[in-house]
């Protein structure tokens, strides 16, 4: 197995073959015809009487011609210190030449050379499937400077530019549109087969197809930096990052190399120098067992399922880090979600405005959100964004505010108007001593019971303004309730994890318990922890691993990423434009959809058994052949031809996860 069977590590700017190594290819495609060519010549030759020079010469360049590539790849694999099978294949040709087999040693070269031509065709097949998203993306776009359109180089796209795309056409650059509405086939990025319809102030991506409407998108990225090029680089990276049984038989090849060596010397010495038995007789089996005890089938095993798993999720929106990570997943006994924005859509809205019964004379309904509003619009979390839209829908001035501070995971204050006011959940005010009075804790909790998550505001008593006047005024400002919904998928999405023998499928949380409680019960997950701080999250995932076993933990890349990264696996959803998401997590899900989730578990759990099938199989291809030889008196090109046929068997069946499709 030469070096162009191994998976590439290359960068993005390697996702296709270059010039250079096409020609490579055409080389070796040429030295495997020609080895075969001179091969039937020295045979119709040799039948014929041809002169015997004539003959050694055919032979000789017959082995140039099949080995040259094999003895480049063994001489490199020495200089690093290791022995390959290449070496394996080298020294059995030369051996029989030794013995004036020439024939079955250029029949091995020819076989071999063969064998991995084609494997290096049929492993360029999963490469493919990554590089042919680099052609997604159009060489030239429509650039609108001063009123006026110019065509210019993709690569020449600033921050800032206007690009106009027209009905059909390709999205050139990550942004945002400025003007148009229409429907985007967003496949290539999130993998969901139908298109979205966006309009004005809504994100694209690069490598989209635009349907029927003309579009101006404001450039918010370079083509290097776009969500495309982010997710054929990582892809890339993740064929560089092996898994455990990868790193395991890539290790255990050298050792089993100088195992093969040092069996087939035996294989010599006992019987020709204690056993008297005839040298060149004994050599060919020798020369047969290096062959055929040759691991090539038992290395390219596990790469070649790993390649083409990851390439098949890559198509789908699913992105794996690496084999490693493909093969973790496979593990998993375990699924905890976060709530918002991964079960739940994420786009909550106020519902309810309850100011308190004791708040300062003429503050109300507007003066409260407002308030809230003011002291939300610093923070990213979902519900804060849904206060501050709920504001500016009713026109409403925030108050000025200093001295701000997120208490992470309980609430926020800072100073308005010369007051300290909080907003937050009872958790805040509980650790501050704070008791909620009875009017506001009835009403909060009947809004929980609806499933609705309840922010509180308080503002101190004592008011210090300019000119140092003391004011006091009631401290309870009243309440204010968001909610969300469950996404559609999200039930089916339980069900099918249980289905696939997932054993615990458990709701993480930050809100409180009885809006936890209503949405565990409506999504059927075995158990729900509410009220939990991030580094709260973390503890429950270690417990989760530990009674259990092996955790995957889905959520949105941000909020929950010290949970992702100490999860066995952590997956991100809803990544495409996200860097955080696409920096923290192990499993990249492009789009919001949690469908997914079964799939990546399936393709990993398949990919896994397909790696054990190609293992076995490839051993007891070994240990056939090894009997044949010592039993039967197995010819060398038979031999051949049973450990190149088990190899390109290997790769085919790795190649079956292309085809893999969710269920």
């Amino acid at each position: 197995m030469s070096d162009g069977t191994s998976v590439s590590t290359a960068t993005i700017q390697r996702s296709a073959a270059t010039p250079r190594e096409l020609n490579h290819r055409s080389i070796e495609v040429a030295c495997t015809v020609a080895t075969l060519v001179l091969l039937l010549v020295s045979w119709a030759g040799e039948r014929a009487g041809w002169p015997a020079r004539t003959i050694l010469g055919l032979n000789i360049l017959s082995y140039i011609t099949g080995g040259w590539f094999g003895v480049r790849a063994a001489a490199r694999a020495i200089l690093r210190g290791r022995l390959n099978i290449d070496f394996l294949m080298v020294i059995a040709a030369i051996g029989a030449a030794l013995i004036d087999q020439w024939h079955d040693g250029a029949t091995l070269l020819f076989l071999f050379s063969l064998s991995n031509t084609l494997q290096e065709f049929a492993m360029e097949r999963a490469r493919n499937a990554i590089s042919r998203l680099m052609k997604l993306r159009p060489i030239e776009a429509a650039v609108l400077r001063g009123g006026v359109e110019v065509r210019v180089a993709v690569e020449s796209l600033r921050t800032g530019d206007v690009v106009l795309v027209r009905p059909g056409e390709m999205v050139a650059a990550d942004g945002v549109i400025v003007n148009g509405m229409s429907d985007l086939n967003q496949a290539s990025i999130t993998g969901e087969s139908v298109p979205i319809e966006k309009g004005a102030g809504e994100k694209v991506f690069a490598g989209t197809l635009n349907g029927a409407g003309a579009l101006e998108i404001e450039v918010s990225r370079t083509a290097s930096d776009s969500t495309l090029a982010r997710i054929i680089q990582l892809v890339e990276t993740a064929q560089g990052q092996k898994a455990r049984t990868q790193r395991f038989l890539d290790a255990f090849e050298g050792y089993y190399a100088g195992f093969v060596v040092t069996a087939s010397m035996l294989a010599i010495v006992v019987p020709w120098l204690l056993m008297k038995h005839e040298f060149a007789p004994t050599f060919y089996r020798a020369m047969v067992l290096l062959v055929v005890a040759s691991p090539c089938a038992l290395i390219i095993s596990t790469p070649a399922s790993i390649l083409s798993a990851i390439a098949n999720g890559a198509r789908r929106g699913v992105l794996f880090k690496g084999g490693a990570h493909l093969e973790s997943l496979a593990e998993i006994a375990v699924v905890a979600f976060d709530k918002t924005g991964t079960l739940t859509r994420g786009r909550l809205r106020v519902t309810d405005i309850f100011p308190a019964g004791g708040a300062p004379e003429g503050f109300g309904s507007d003066e409260l959100l407002a308030t809230a509003a003011a002291l939300e619009s610093r923070s990213e979390h979902p519900i804060a964004r849904a206060v501050v839209a709920a504001a500016k829908t009713k026109g409403l001035a925030l108050p000025e505010l200093s001295d701000f501070k997120n208490l992470a995971g309980r609430g926020i204050h800072a100073r308005t108007d010369g007051y300290l006011v909080w907003i937050g959940g009872s958790r805040m005010f509980d650790e501050h001593g704070e008791n909620v009075p009875s009017e506001l804790d009835d009403e909060k909790r009947r809004l929980e019971r609806e499933g609705k998550t309840v922010l509180i505001l308080h503002r101190e008593l004592s008011r210090n303004d300019d000119v140092g006047r003391h004011e006091q005024t009631g401290g309870w400002l009243g309440l204010i309730a968001v909610a969300d919904t469950v996404r559609p998928e999200a039930r089916e999405t339980i069900s099918r994890l249980k289905e696939m023998g997932v054993q615990r499928t458990v709701m993480l949380t930050g809100d409180n318990r009885d809006v936890a409680a209503t949405i565990a019960s409506e999504l059927g997950v075995d158990e729900y922890l509410a009220e939990l701080l991030p580094e709260e999250k973390v503890g429950a995932i270690k417990r989760l691993r530990d009674r259990y076993g092996p955790v995957l933990m889905v959520g949105d890349g941000v909020n929950d990423a010290p949970a992702l990264a100490v999860a066995n696996v952590g997956a991100a959803m809803g990544a495409a434009g996200s860097d955080v998401a696409l920096e923290t997590a192990d499993l990249v899900l492009m789009s919001d959809d949690l469908s997914k989730i079964p799939y990546a578990l399936m393709l990993a759990r398949r990919s896994r058994r397909i790696v054990w099938q190609n293992i076995t199989f490839a051993l007891l291809v070994i240990v056939g052949l090894v009997v044949a030889t010592f039993g039967f008196g197995l010819k060398l090109p038979f031999g051949v031809i049973g450990h190149e046929g088990s190899t390109l068997v290997v790769v085919a069946n790795g190649l079956r996860l292309l085809a893999t499709r969710p269920a």
